[in-house]
């Protein structure tokens, strides 16, 4: 087995183990592979070993990865801060935009012809800078997007902060969830969980796992 293939079993059975522990079945959980830095090559080795959902942060790179991967079949999520004017560049390639966090941003997405699926971000610091709608800014954010043609809402996301446990981080997001299914029913997925902190999100109701150098490596130097 390759070195890729072991460090994605790994990161699979470490998944199995604590969904067990959680109560749940692995096969709920999505595992999205962040490639953000790795070349086309890494993510069609990736695709050879049963990948399918691959997340980038960069709309650069994920557009031409996306491109010349085309014949692969791939789910590519964008998981980054996303800028309003490559938004719709963005939906033309993107099975799910992980990171709507403001009004401007929902609006540029609209659209009466095609429908891609969106996490809501919260932003869990009381960073302004950091991505992500305040809690207290969610639901509005929330009813604007049910609101919006073309944009199916599935859940919320989150990044832990680095100053704090993640566990208690992630919980918070879980009983925001329970707040935002109250006016949307079907919007019950929870995209948190990296490399180094999976497990606690497992543990709190994660749906959506975005693991980029547990299973890809070290990134190379960016480009």
């Amino acid at each position: 087995m390759s070195g890729l293939g072991f460090r994605l079993a790994a990161v699979q059975s470490a998944i199995a183990d604590a969904a067990a522990d959680a109560g749940r079945e692995a096969s709920e959980i999505t595992t999205i592979v962040v490639t953000k830095f790795q070349p086309a090559s890494l993510v069609a080795d990736l695709a050879a070993l049963g990948v399918r959902d691959v997340g980038e942060n960069r709309h650069q790179e994920a557009q031409a990865k996306a491109a010349e991967l085309a014949d692969l079949d791939l789910r590519w999520h964008f998981v980054g801060q996303l800028q309003s004017k490559k938004a719709r560049q963005v939906r033309a390639y993107a099975s799910a935009i992980h990171s709507i966090d403001r009004p401007a941003l929902v609006d540029v997405l609209r659209s009466e012809e095609a429908l891609v699926d969106c996490f809501v971000q919260v932003n869990l610091t009381d960073d302004p800078g950091r991505g992500g709608v305040a809690p207290a800014e969610l639901d509005a954010l929330v009813e604007h997007v049910l609101e919006t043609p073309g944009l199916r809402l599935r859940g919320l996301m989150a990044v832990a902060p680095l100053d704090e446990p993640a566990r208690p981080a992630f919980a918070r997001v879980r009983g925001l969830s329970e707040r935002i299914v109250r006016l949307a029913p079907d919007a019950t997925a929870l995209s948190m969980g990296m490399s180094h902190d999976f497990r606690d999100a497992i543990l709190e109701g994660a749906t959506h796992l975005r693991i980029g150098t547990a299973i890809t490596g070290n990134r190379p130097a960016a480009g």
